[in-house]
């Protein structure tokens, strides 16, 4: 009968609910991811190695620049915004702050990846030809960084059916631009699309939140506060940090494993796309409910349930998850990809095994975020990222590219443990017992 009971609770628990909304939208991106990669690997043919080399490199880049034109503050907004919800005058503060936070930067960041689309084009693509996609890029980088802000702003509402809806409608653009320009202009084609289709997102973005209560553009753009910008500013320095750190240490490790060999880098960054699809899965269910949750606990004792809680519902269904994806990675191999993928079968034992430590981690970094830990976040990002750059190319040069993967999994074990120690007055609190 308790086991009825707490079957039914974990059914019934928010999370679930919201988890099971938001699976939609990831299932979907999940899809089109897939489906994406197997486009660029089919289209591109014996190139496709090299092509999704290539693309793992530019959307390393874009995803720092894209932290750089918004200032790092999403996870900000949406915490100041879920605290405040209640308070319209507090809440518009950070609506108007963040507005122009992102405005700014991203006008400067545009400014400097057109004036430097050669230079960037040679240190990132290896290939000065592909200075265009850079000049595309600076054009259509505000629009980029203002979905994302609105797209923190639903989060902080909970607004889940409209977060749910634009990014539903983010993964079936981001194929439709990927297959089209691809089959039409090859690795061009695909490189575009890489850095445009979340510009035409805010648009749709736009028109979702447009009758929304909070929605008062002539409000929001006369706020600015100075109170509100500092506040956010921790946030901006973690997100910061973690958006420039984390794919700054990926470019390194595929730089290094592309100078060896292209196709190798491609094999690394294929594996490496199957487990960003999945663990998507968990980490967005993570970021629209756990989050905004995590701050509105204070004690100790409820921070370790909650924790706990979530623990209980992600880690059987990583690990099932896990199992079936290491079972099948031939059939995996073969339907995302193409034969000349086929090395890649070796990579997968130490990856899934990286990926269980990652998720696990996240858990409970994410307490780091919710409290404004800022300085201990930044640190860890940089343990996180040095360990794994230097573990990568250490076995790397033992065991070639499965060497790599061996590189993640010992990353993130330390990452995992380190978060253990940090938090270990939570994690080992004696569980509170019923009379």
């Amino acid at each position: 009968m308790q086991r009825l009971i707490s079957i039914k609770k974990i059914f019934t628990a928010d999370i679930f609910k919201i988890s099971f909304l938001n699976a939609i939208a990831v299932f979907i991106k999940m899809l089109t991811g897939f489906v994406s990669i197997k486009a660029v690997a089919f289209l591109l043919g014996p190139l496709g190695p090299m092509g999704i080399a290539m693309l793992g490199q530019l959307n390393n880049f874009t995803n720092i620049l894209l932290a750089i034109s918004n200032g790092g503050i999403n996870n900000g907004i949406t915490r100041y915004v879920a605290e405040y919800s209640g308070s319209p005058k507090k809440y518009q503060l950070f609506l108007g702050t963040g507005f122009w936070i992102t405005a700014v930067l991203s006008v400067i960041s545009g400014l400097v990846l057109i004036i430097g689309a050669g230079y960037f084009a040679q240190t990132i693509l290896k290939d000065i030809q592909y200075k265009s996609v850079f000049y595309v890029f600076g054009g259509t980088l505000m629009m980029y960084a203002f979905n994302t802000l609105l797209i923190s702003v639903i989060n902080g509402f909970k607004e889940f059916k409209k977060y749910v809806t634009a990014n539903i409608i983010g993964s079936i653009i981001g194929l439709l631009f990927t297959v089209i320009l691809a089959m039409n202009f090859g690795l061009y084609g695909a490189l575009i699309s890489a850095v445009t289709y979340q510009s035409v997102v805010f648009l749709l973005t736009l028109f979702l939140v447009m009758n929304a209560k909070w929605f008062k553009l002539n409000e929001i753009i006369k706020k600015f506060s100075k109170t509100a910008a500092v506040k956010l500013g921790h946030y901006s320095l973690m997100a910061l940090v973690s958006a420039i750190v984390m794919p700054a240490s990926q470019l390194i490790v595929r730089g290094y494993i592309s100078r060896h060999d292209m196709d190798e880098a491609g094999l690394w960054e294929g594996i490496n796309r199957i487990s960003n699809m999945y663990l998507m899965v968990f980490a967005t269910s993570l970021s629209v409910y756990y989050l905004p949750r995590l701050t509105e606990l204070n004690s100790h004792r409820e921070l370790r349930n909650e924790v706990f809680s979530v623990y209980k519902l992600v880690t059987p269904l990583l690990l099932v998850f896990s199992v079936l994806l290491f079972a099948g990675r031939d059939i995996v191999i073969h339907v995302l990809f193409t034969h000349e993928f086929a090395g890649m079968r070796d990579l997968f034992t130490f990856q899934v095994l990286g990926d269980f430590f990652k998720l696990a981690s996240w858990v409970l970094a994410y307490m780091l975020i919710a409290k404004s830990m800022t300085r201990t976040y930044i640190i860890m990002e940089f343990v996180s990222s040095v360990s794994q750059v230097a573990f990568s190319i250490f076995f790397f040069n033992l065991f070639g590219t499965v060497g790599a993967t061996i590189g993640y999994a010992c990353g993130h074990l330390v990452y995992f443990i380190c978060m253990i120690y940090i938090f270990r007055k939570i994690v080992f609190m004696k569980p509170q017992t019923s009379q």
